[in-house]
């Protein structure tokens, strides 16, 4: 007597063989990857919307920096300052922003402002610190020790590898193009009356000289420090990047400085 066999069992419970599998999102996104079309598009639509959140909201502040009271354009001679200091590539081992954080703000002073940027182009905000921050290095130290650290660093800092810069003692510099240079400045935005303007030599040479008649000078620029600050005759190029150190971080008093709290 032949026995029946029983049929196989069914793959599912519902006997209608093996359910199909769902594309997981990496197999999903695997169709994008293949795509140039594709992804090109939605990468355009990411960077779209991720640039839209960060502009428009600035359409609706009346000023995106808050003004301090204290801060004004660069002298002549601290503008020629900051050109060397550009020029020598300062930037790339020291920075100008104290993050407000404590660490930061116990070593190097106040937080940096974004006002106190203002005149910068470009700004020397930085990412990359091999030396100290110099955002508040004006006064911190006399202006025989920047000689002595720009002319030798290894004889004040011991483990520095910044290089020597005497050279810029022998170079001495004439306010010839002086005005050409706050003109450039003007024209992109930083407001140098037209009394700036007119004096801008002599105020480059007043500046380096205790012994000239530099109220002219004070009245137009307040704070401004005025010396021979490598004390040699003549105005070098190390008279005008220590002017330029010596006047970081000494414009707005921090200790009247009040934040709005709407910022």
């Amino acid at each position: 007597m032949a026995i029946d066999k029983k049929p196989p069992m069914p793959a599912t419970a519902t006997g209608i063989g093996e359910r199909p599998k769902r594309r997981s999102l990496l197999d999903k996104h695997r169709i994008i990857e293949t795509n140039a079309t594709l992804l090109l598009i939605f990468s355009f639509l990411v960077v779209t919307v991720g640039g839209l959140v960060q502009i428009v909201p600035l359409f609706y502040l009346e000023n995106t920096i808050e003004k301090v009271e204290g801060m004004r354009p660069y002298t002549p001679l601290e503008l020629t300052g900051r050109e060397i200091y550009v020029r020598e590539g300062c930037y790339t081992c020291h920075s100008q922003m104290i993050r407000p954080m404590r660490d930061e703000v116990e070593r190097y002073g106040h937080y940096s402002l974004a006002a106190e940027s203002m005149y910068d182009h470009p700004f020397q905000w930085g990412s990359k610190r091999t030396g100290p921050d110099l955002a508040r290095v004006g006064g911190r130290y006399s202006d025989e020790w920047h000689l002595d650290h720009l002319r030798d660093p290894q004889s004040v800092v011991p483990e520095s590898i910044m290089p020597k810069y005497a050279f810029l003692e022998e170079r001495l510099i004439t306010p010839t193009h002086i005005e050409d240079l706050l003109t450039a400045q003007q024209m992109v935005g930083v407001p140098y009356s037209d009394e700036m303007m007119e004096n801008a030599a002599a105020d480059f040479l007043a500046q380096a000289d205790p012994d000239s008649d530099y109220d002219g000078l004070l009245e137009r620029y307040a704070k401004a420090q005025v010396r021979n600050f490598d004390g040699r005759p003549g105005v070098s190029e190390m008279d005008a990047l220590i002017a330029y150190l010596q006047m970081l971080g000494t414009l707005v008093d921090f200790s009247t400085f009040t934040p709005v709290a709407s910022r």
